[in-house]
């Protein structure tokens, strides 16, 4: 049951990493971005693509996946995302889904339909028992990963100068000009962060999730309930609900399996009814 238990942990402190991106994009910016798990799914095949083909370590795929993300992101913001900011969230929406399903198109041209996958190095691979609890070695890196990048992100918001600015563009972005506060390039630039966190994010789950080019409609759900869940007020609010979730998941699989994903739907379901702004509420 531990074991179990672990497995959901790190299943959560992935779903984390891959909707961190729209927390931010969606909670501080407030734009519905859909096509957030396209960037996600760029890093998969960037790492996919170094790691088989040109043979890069894969503890060096993951930066180049986050800078590839990050880099994508910051082209199609300042070429196409920019121009929606002031658009209703309906305009977001139709937007961003249409990016979705180009995206699919163009990886499944590019790279085949087929279900990509990589191999771990030998030292990530394998269990190790703590207390004769049985724990995958790879999982255990991502929970530490993903646990040192919430307190990090946690950090950077609420006590940077880069944060600062952030939310005071978003509150009001007109008197953040006002006060010499560079509001594009502030949006420009936790745009091409947050696309960097999910290609990251895709890089790590690749293993664990598997990869193919319907992979930002398969799991475009999951991110949007992990945010709806948590609020928009921090990040603390989607951690812990993706942590609830990737639990209640995974336990779920295992326990009753004849349940299927109904697990999360229900507690997300139980959640709104509970809280309809989720964990934590934005405070205007």
């Amino acid at each position: 049951m531990l074991t179990i238990l672990f497995d959901g942990i790190a299943y959560g402190m992935l779903l984390f990493v891959l909707a961190a991106g729209l927390a931010v994009t969606l909670g501080l910016m407030n734009f519905v971005n859909l096509a957030h798990g396209a960037f996600a799914m760029a890093g998969g095949y960037a790492t996919v693509i170094l790691m088989n083909r040109l043979s890069v370590p894969f503890l060096l795929c993951l930066p180049l996946a986050f800078l590839f993300s990050a880099a994508l992101g910051l082209v199609f913001e300042r070429a196409l995302y920019r121009h929606m900011y002031e658009r209703s969230h309906l305009d977001q929406v139709l937007f961003s889904i249409g990016l979705v399903f180009m995206s699919i198109a163009a990886t499944d041209y590019l790279m085949g339909s087929q279900q990509q996958s990589i191999h771990l190095p030998a030292y990530l691979q394998g269990r190790v028992f703590i207390g004769g609890v049985g724990i995958g070695i790879y999982r255990l890196f991502i929970v530490i990963l993903c646990g040192l990048m919430a307190l990090g992100l946690q950090w950077m918001l609420a006590k940077t100068r880069f944060g600062s600015q952030l939310r005071a563009a978003v509150d009001d972005r007109r008197a953040a000009r006002g006060l010499g506060i560079p509001v594009v390039k502030v949006f420009a630039i936790t745009f091409a962060f947050g696309s960097g966190l999910a290609g990251l994010g895709g890089a790590l789950g690749a293993e664990i999730v598997g990869l193919d080019p319907t992979f930002p409609l398969k799991f475009m759900l999951y991110f949007l309930i992990v945010v709806t869940v948590g609020g928009t007020s921090s990040l603390t609010g989607p951690l812990l609900a993706a942590l609830m979730l990737g639990v209640a998941d995974v336990m779920g699989k295992y326990l009753v399996p004849q349940l299927g994903a109904f697990i999360i739907y229900a507690i997300m379901l139980a959640v709104l009814m509970l809280r309809p702004q989720g964990l934590f509420a934005r405070g205007r």
